[in-house]
């Protein structure tokens, strides 16, 4: 049996905004055929035996990482998924001038180290204002905020370098429209799936 972790914050842990309780590990796992048909037979189970222990928590900073490991066990193979460091940058991280988001590396890749699965695919932050810094929604300048969204997911894709993988969700959302956001910076149902989508072809392309 093939297992999908989730680890991090509500990039996958978004099924509370949507009304079907739909989050991407759901879907890379087992579609749902009837909201999205386009990737019927194109899931995992589809291919080989497959399940999903979710335990991102909407709302975590990399704080909490180490908490969502409680009582971990691992038994066959495995893949684990990441998305961090959006809430970081909404309670100040966005703001930094000092050594801020080198303490973010560190504890990263502390968690990281620990974390006992391999390949681990790195999300990166993406942004629900497209790049229009009239829709800057923090208390952080927009050109200061931009600044330190670019050095957190230079850290991510650095250490999905050497621990197995990024996704770059920041690119893929640039590319998609509003309908993909719910409450501001929430993944909406679309959302999820275009989560899933990056992540499968991710999860194929790394020949788990």
């Amino acid at each position: 049996m093939f297992t999908v972790y989730t680890f991090g914050d509500s990039i996958l842990d978004c099924g509370r905004y949507n009304p079907y309780n739909i989050h991407p590990a759901q879907l890379i796992v087992h579609n749902n055929d009837t909201h999205f048909p386009e990737f019927k037979g194109q899931d995992l189970s589809s291919r080989f035996p497959a399940t999903y222990e979710h335990r991102a928590v909407d709302g975590a900073t990399v704080d909490d990482l180490p908490s969502q490991t409680r009582g971990l066990t691992v038994d066959g193979p495995a893949v684990a998924l990441l998305t961090i460091g959006g809430n970081d940058l909404i309670r100040g991280l966005s703001a930094d001038t000092g050594p801020a988001v080198e303490a973010f590396e560190q504890k990263l890749d502390r968690f990281l180290q620990s974390l006992p699965i391999r390949p681990v695919l790195l999300g990166t932050v993406y942004d629900p204002t497209f790049g229009d810094d009239r829709q800057n929604f923090l208390s952080t300048p927009a050109g200061i905020a931009r600044r330190n969204h670019k050095r957190v997911n230079t850290v991510i894709t650095q250490l999905g370098e050497r621990y197995g993988g990024t996704v770059d969700l920041h690119a893929h959302f640039l590319s998609g429209d509003p309908s993909w956001f719910t409450s501001v910076i929430e993944p909406s149902l679309t959302g999820a799936s275009e989560v899933r989508r990056a992540f499968l072809h991710a999860i194929l392309a790394s020949g788990s």
